[in-house]
Formats: structure tokens, sequence, C-alpha cells
């Protein structure tokens, strides 16, 4: 029977962990956690790139966004920036603006407080130090919100914002025009796009996908008269609190 006490309490620790992750459900990014979910002004559509920088996808994709006159967000792993410093550097010369995605690209699915905000706040020292711009937000790898990394974030001044809409760009196959098609039925004013600049967590040469659906993407919101730009551009309130 104590065995069976201790196997419930620690299944309701893991649950309470896990709870925030439910912002991922359509229904409510919609309507309980639109601020979370990345939704903010209506005339304006967040562009967000996850897990770089990357020395093959990055350039590239920054060259393009240049030729496009767009600015976005890039949310960097620390890992990443650790072996790519001037990547971040060159991210934020160039008028983009960078933000946390954690120092591993992995799920957290068990509490372990302790690790969540170490790690967190290893990779936000990281994005400060190496390129010189203090982070505004976080996004956890896989989008999976836990109730550790959620709490460390709003400790050390970070917003947590996840996406409205996505182009499967990590998917084996995918090309420009299959990321633009699965992309655009939610490329609606205020929502925040998720594309990657580095394939380390997916399917090789990926990055090749995003750089052909960039020009098609920044193509349909100039026809629906929306900008495009990062998320410091989006009105998405920002979390004040400085780091403690």
């Amino acid at each position: 029977m104590r065995a069976g006490l201790l196997l419930g309490a620690a299944a309701g620790v893991e649950l309470l962990h896990l709870a925030p992750a439910a912002v991922r459900l359509p229904p409510v990014k919609r309507h309980a956690a639109r601020r979370t979910a990345g939704y903010g002004d209506p005339h304006h559509i967040a562009l967000t790139f996850d897990d770089g920088p990357d020395p093959r996808g990055t350039p590239p994709i920054l060259d393009a966004l240049d030729t496009l006159g767009v600015r976005a967000t890039f949310f960097l792993l620390g890992a990443m920036l650790e072996r790519s410093p001037d990547l971040g550097r060159d991210l934020v010369a160039r008028g983009h603006e960078v933000a946390v995605h954690g120092w591993h690209h992995r799920r957290q699915y068990y509490p372990a407080p302790a690790r969540d905000l170490r790690e967190l706040r290893r990779a936000t020292e990281a994005v400060t130090t190496l390129t010189g711009a203090r982070p505004l937000w976080y996004r956890p790898p896989y989008g999976v919100l836990a109730a550790g990394p959620a709490l460390a974030a709003h400790r050390l001044g970070l917003r947590t914002v996840l996406w409205t809409a996505w182009g499967r760009d990590w998917e084996p196959g995918a090309t420009g025009h299959s990321v633009h098609a699965t992309a655009r039925p939610h490329l609606t004013g205020g929502a925040t796009l998720l594309l990657h600049d580095s394939d380390c967590t997916s399917t090789p040469d990926s990055w090749h996908a995003t750089l052909t659906a960039l020009p098609l993407i920044a193509a349909h919101c100039h026809a629906h008269n929306l900008t495009l730009g990062p998320l410091r551009d989006h009105g998405v309130p920002r979390d004040r609190r400085r780091p403690g």
C-alpha cells in the first residue's frame, strides 16, 4: 500500500510538472493562453527560427532575410552558440533579435527544478555574453512547456512564447512549397511562425526547404498587408522581471 501511495504521489508531481504543456493544445492556444501561444498585433506576423546558430544553415538564411528586408527572432541553443559565437554576433549586427531555446534540445518530462534553472541560466548568460544582446524570450524545445522551465524562465526575466503556425520544415521530403503550403492557412494577422535555421535536430539539410520558403512567405504577407518581423515588434507583453 505504501508503495502504491508513493507511486501515486510521484505521478501527481509529474502531472503538475507537465500541466503547463497543455498550452500546446489548439483550443488552449486560441482562447486561454494567447500570449504564451504567440498571438500579437493583428497587422503583424512574427517570424521566428529555432535550433541555431548553425554554420551551414544560418548564414544563407540571414542572406535571404537581408535580400527580403526582413528581420526575425532567433531562439538559440546554448550548445550551438558556444560552437559558433561569431554567428550569434552576426545575428545581432544584422538587426535580428536573439532569444533562448535552452542549452540542449531535449524534452524535459521529469521534474528537476534545480537543473532547469541552472541550464536555462547558463543558456541565457551565453546568449547575453556571446551576442552582446540580452534576450527577452524563451521557447522550450519541442514546445513542451513544463513547470520547471516555465518558472526558471520567469525568474530569469524571460517571457515564454510558443507559436501559432509552422511549416514542418524539419520533415523528410519538405520543400519550400510544402513549408509555405503548410504554414499558409495559419499565416493570419497576429500569428507567430516557427521555422528552423538548423538541421541539428531534424532531417539533414532540411534548412534548404526553409530557405526556399522564405520568399513565398514574405510574398504572402505582402499580399495580405501584413508586416513580417521579430517578436519585439509583435506586441506580445514582455516579462519585465529582472533575474534573481
